[in-house]
């Protein structure tokens, strides 16, 4: 049975090559346009079967159902689990129909939030989270690998730009509208909205996402744009050893798991710490919290375009630039007093801009300027594999030195954020300075993965 499943997952057969070129360039524009909106749609509802956690915290907390050091279990068991699973939904994602691939991760995680609705039991929280994280991998990947089936290198930065606006709507739906929900109908309700409307876009991705161009008689993208195909091309599985062998891609990793520390602790915790230390009310919190992802697509959009177009497809002055705004916006949130709402919303902005041009370099778009089109799977799941251990450990460890700075009011447990709010600017500097180091090993590049990252240079 499984092997049935495995099956019916894979990439379909390869089809004779259509002939008229009127016919192809109409089917490609169908399909390109397809694809781009399919997967940056898909993978914004993704988030919302991934993210209700961190907006029902105060209102389990404060039924006495869990503490906060549960929860920062419970995020990390989903985050544990979501990194192995990018890891080796990664490689498959390479031999696989990416719309039925997609489609599966997201009606089981639905399910697996409707789910959790319905618990009460930590162990039992903690569990469906760590099943929903393996599902949750199912999306990023694949994405990915589509794009690069349907888009020319030359478009790379742009479109991989466009879809990582996935990671700001996601969040943006999530910190306003399951918020909005939360606030009407109470945490649990939380994880059931977000279930029913994640089943029914589930079932649209089977249709929407396409499989490899070459499945429906089309030219593969390098056929279209005229590039060579070498005689003695390496198998999927060598060029994908050869990532793992590439030691530029082990320093983005590095780099990228630092970023996650920080963009997790935002996501997680952010709403949580302007309700404590800020004194915000649940709806005040949610609408600030949203500014993040909101300002977040602005970073993300411009990013890898200004990099194509800018500097050549030079990431490195770009990503310094916006590492620096993300460690002056942290600090100035944090320095900031209580009572200035405008101000908070403005450095929350800063910080989500930040992220969202951070994530589209680090979470992905320099691994795979470095690395074949075939093996855009494996280095995104490998990315994805750091970078998830960085969220988790940051969750765990934000979780303990919150429960360090617990006191009781009232019979009400209150949370102190200094030790928690320096790990997460600590986690951005040790960022900058691995980004600061890529130029170094600019030079370096696994023989099977590709040319040597110009993308790297400092210039």
């Amino acid at each position: 049975m499984l092997g049935r499943a495995l099956r019916w997952l894979a990439t379909r057969p390869d089809l004779p090559v259509v002939d008229d070129k009127a016919t192809v360039d109409r089917r490609y524009r169908r399909g390109q346009w397809m694809t781009v909106l399919a997967v940056t749609g898909g993978y914004s509802f993704y988030y919302t079967a991934r993210l209700g956690l961190s907006v029902a915290k105060k209102p389990m907390i404060q039924s006495g159902i869990v503490d906060a050091g549960e929860l920062g279990q419970i995020g990390s068991a989903l985050l544990f689990t979501y990194a192995i699973g990018k890891f080796v939904n990664g490689f498959l994602a390479d031999r696989a129909h990416i719309g039925r691939f997609m489609a599966v991760g997201l009606v089981v995680s639905a399910a697996l939030n409707a789910l959790f609705g319905f618990s009460s039991a930590f162990w039992a929280f903690a569990a469906l989270w760590a099943l929903n994280g393996w599902f949750q991998s199912m999306g990023c990947a694949p994405s990915v690998v589509s794009l690069q089936q349907w888009f020319p290198t030359r478009r790379r930065g742009t479109l991989y730009s466009v879809w990582s606006t996935a990671h700001s709507i996601g969040e943006g739906l999530t910190f306003a509208g399951t918020a909005a929900v939360v606030a009407a109908w109470g945490w649990r309700a939380g994880f059931w909205a977000p279930a029913a409307v994640c089943l029914v876009v589930g079932l649209l991705l089977f249709r929407l996402i396409l499989d490899r161009p070459r499945t429906y008689g089309l030219p593969s993208i390098a056929e279209r744009e005229g590039a060579p195909e070498p005689a003695d091309r390496p198998t999927l599985g060598r060029l994908q050893l050869g990532v793992l062998r590439n030691p530029t891609v082990w320093l983005l990793g590095l780099a990228s798991a630092s970023l996650y520390v920080t963009r997790f602790g935002m996501n997680s915790w952010l709403m949580l710490y302007l309700q404590e230390a800020k004194g915000y009310g649940d709806i005040d919190a949610g609408i600030t919290t949203s500014i993040l992802p909101v300002v977040g697509v602005v970073g993300t959009v411009l990013s890898g375009t200004v990099s194509d177009a800018l500097f050549r497809s030079r990431r490195v002055p770009v990503l310094l630039l916006y590492g620096f705004v993300l460690v002056g916006a942290l600090l100035s949130l944090y320095l900031a007093p209580p009572g200035h709402p405008w101000l908070d919303r403005i450095l929350v902005g800063g910080i989500g801009f930040a992220i969202g041009g951070l994530l589209v370099f680090l979470g992905g778009l320099m691994a795979v300027d470095i690395c074949p089109r075939e093996a855009t799977g494996a280095v995104m799941g490998f990315i994805g594999l750091f970078s998830y251990l960085g969220a988790s450990v940051q969750d765990w460890v934000s979780g303990l030195l919150l429960e360090s700075q617990k006191t009781v009011v009232a019979g009400v447990p209150r949370y102190g954020f200094d030790r928690a709010y320096l790990f997460w600017i600590g986690a951005a500097v040790v960022s900058l300075a691995l980004t600061l180091s890529l130029g170094a090993v600019r030079r370096f590049a696994a023989p099977d993965a590709g040319p040597p990252p110009e993308s790297a240079g400092a210039g």
